[in-house]
């Protein structure tokens, strides 16, 4: 009978694995959604401070004509 409380502890062990992996994935893919959201928005700031700089450069070059 010791072999049974050996399977019970075997599969106790099992479900507790499969259910880590699970909760990992999930946390895997929530920090990939984030990461793609933050690079996205990093993306849209250096779009618009180069868009500010090329303004100020026009200023400047206009404000040195003028």
């Amino acid at each position: 009978m010791p072999f049974v409380w050996t399977l019970v502890l075997l599969a106790a062990g099992l479900v507790l694995l499969v259910f880590l992996l699970i909760r990992a994935l999930l946390e895997v893919r929530r920090f990939q959604r984030v990461q793609r959201s933050a690079a996205h928005d990093l993306a849209d700031r250096r779009g618009m401070v180069k868009a500010r700089v090329a303004g100020l450069k026009v200023a400047i070059s206009q404000r040195r004509r003028g």
